[in-house]
């Protein structure tokens, strides 16, 4: 399976919008995107194969740190490594950028995604305490440097 990373754009976006919520997630709406695609602290990358969008993830840079926003892959695509590459690609793409530390938050109960991150170096901070209507979140950060 041949997978390309690419910067995401708003023509992007605009391929996904009416499949948004069945296809990825329901926390990501396309209001929520586009800001997110127009604020120039913003970076998105995406994955496609065969020029299908299958995933996509973005970071928010704060001086010379930044917060991983989401990593989402569309759910007919999940556990086929996308959301690993598209990892690699933020963490390469914030060393390129002299970043110092990125930072997130993970629902606790995103067993997988937890996994992926402590596989890359991602250390617990600390819990954001019903950060996710009613669900707590874990706060991760990792040291690029």
């Amino acid at each position: 399976m041949n997978i390309e990373i690419s910067k995401m754009t708003l023509a992007d976006l605009d391929l996904i919008k009416n499949n948004l919520i069945n296809d990825f997630d329901n926390f990501w709406n396309y209001s929520i995107l586009k800001e997110e695609l127009d604020n120039h602290n913003s970076t998105y990358i995406l994955a496609k194969i065969n020029n299908e969008i299958v995933g996509f993830a973005g970071i928010k840079i704060i001086m010379d740190e930044a917060d991983i926003m989401n990593i989402v892959t569309k759910k007919f695509y999940r556990n086929q490594g996308i959301g690993t590459l598209l990892l690699e690609n933020l963490i390469s793409l914030s060393i390129q950028l002299n970043l110092t530390s990125l930072s997130l938050e993970v629902n606790e109960n995103n067993l997988p995604a937890i996994r992926l991150y402590k596989k890359f170096g991602f250390k617990n901070l600390g819990t954001r305490k019903n950060y996710y209507q009613n669900q707590n979140a874990i706060i991760m950060t990792k040291k690029l440097n």
